[in-house]
């Protein structure tokens, strides 16, 4: 009898060490989505299609439940624009005109009432082309701070919140956007199309371009004005941190998409810098040691925020400067 126990918990010991996932940095991450292999990550590519597959993989490794329609995905048809300043459309229609992107979306299910939206767009520019500001012909464009930054930090953060000493009065959904370069077009299409009750979303944390923390650990916090308690709880958590705030819910990224949907806002982003939309945006470029610093802070106002009901949405005064064009021009 004691051998047969002995022979059981070795079996035991052996299928947890079997089961048990290696935790990945937030350097990893970046490293293998801004790879040269990766070809710059571009909306509707096949290596875009490999990101995608990345990422699933790692929600799955973290154990996030799939909220796509499709598992982890959420594909969608579009009609790119050759007008630089007109909106690219949604289409059901598959030809030799349309593309077709997907969002990568998992989710922690803690029972609650609502759920905290938690994203990042993981495509770029490619090769270059329209919207890089490189002049000397086609070169991969890796996009590390540009948004393979934004990606790691949601992935580290997915991480922590699956932890057992985590906050748990929230559901938290976690969304990988396809086509934000284009327009926001991942972002838009998952609120055309959610996957969630939209009306449990109590509000939407956005991480672009949050791998270039400088010197004076300035980030910029947009969105603060779109709920009451945002601009006291953005400052109370800031800590080392020196907080460029702004109250606006409209910018040029995802967050901008929730926004128009009355759901309250927060934007993180480290600066614009000399390699934003060039190829010279590399790994060994970022500052880790800062993403950690940020990832932290993030997380603490995830924390600050839990005890709260749903957020109340407020508009903000300059929504109009930047809704008509509704095209990205930064991150």
């Amino acid at each position: 009898m004691r051998a047969i126990l002995v022979i059981f918990l070795g079996i035991v010991v052996f299928s947890c060490k079997e089961t048990q996932v290696k935790s990945v940095t937030m350097k990893e991450d970046v490293s293998v989505l801004a790879n040269d292999s990766l070809n710059g990550r571009k909306t509707g590519s096949t290596d875009e299609k490999k990101a995608a597959e990345y990422i699933a993989k790692r929600f799955s490794d973290i154990g996030l439940q799939p909220k796509g329609t499709d598992g982890y995905f959420q594909k969608f048809t579009f009609k790119a624009s050759k007008n630089p300043h007109q909106e690219a459309e949604f289409t059901s229609e598959k030809n030799d005109s349309t593309e077709t992107g997907e969002n990568v979306v998992g989710y922690i299910d803690n029972k609650a009432e609502n759920t905290v939206v938690v994203g990042a767009h993981f495509d770029h520019l490619g090769m270059g082309g329209e919207g890089s500001l490189y002049r000397e012909g086609e070169a991969i464009h890796n996009g590390a701070d540009d948004n393979a930054s934004g990606v790691a930090m949601m992935l580290h953060l997915a991480d922590s919140l699956q932890k057992k000493d985590s906050p748990k009065n929230n559901n938290y959904l976690f969304i990988a956007f396809s086509g934000e370069e284009e327009g926001l077009l991942g972002s838009n299409y998952f609120v055309k199309n959610p996957t969630i009750n939209t009306k449990k979303i109590t509000y939407m944390l956005n991480m672009d371009m949050v791998g270039r923390l400088n010197a004076e650990n300035t980030l910029a916090v947009y969105g603060v004005g779109t709920s009451p308690i945002l601009k006291q709880t953005v400052n109370a958590n800031a800590g080392d941190l020196n907080i460029a705030e702004n109250e606006s819910g409209v910018g040029p990224s995802d967050h901008t998409s929730f926004y128009l949907a009355d759901i309250p806002v927060l934007h993180f982003f480290t600066g614009q810098h000399e390699d934003y939309h060039k190829p010279s945006d590399d790994t060994e470029k970022v500052n880790f040691e800062g993403m950690e610093i940020v990832s932290n802070y993030i997380f603490n106002i995830i924390k600050d925020l839990d005890s709260q009901k749903k957020l109340p949405f407020r508009k903000t005064k300059n929504e109009s400067e930047a809704v008509p064009d509704f095209k990205v021009t930064l991150g």
